[in-house]
């Protein structure tokens, strides 16, 4: 009887090892794909500047309605950023 809880404890302990490994790897994906869409997001032009490349000149025309800062690359980047460091939380736990 006392052999079958074991064996029972460690099926469920090696669950569990699958299961935070699951969590982390996903958690590193979806960081890592995060920290790409912001690195694309910090090279973006902002909508209010403007390049010439006649003159080789930049003229910025802002418009409080019309101004854009982020994107949706952006925002979408920072919450695949924040699960990812979320899901390497809980699987921290998890194991």
């Amino acid at each position: 009887m006392i052999n079958e809880g074991i064996f029972a404890l460690l099926i469920h302990r090696r669950g569990m090892v699958a299961v935070a490994n699951a969590l982390r790897l996903l958690g590193s994906a979806l960081g890592a794909l995060g920290g790409a869409l912001v690195f694309v997001e910090f090279f973006q032009m902002p909508n209010y500047v403007e390049y010439n490349p006649e003159f080789q000149d930049y003229r910025i025309e802002t418009n409080r309605a019309d101004v854009r800062e982020h994107t949706w690359i952006g925002r979408i980047g920072g919450l695949c950023l924040s699960l990812g460091f979320a899901l390497l939380f809980v699987a921290t736990f998890v194991e």
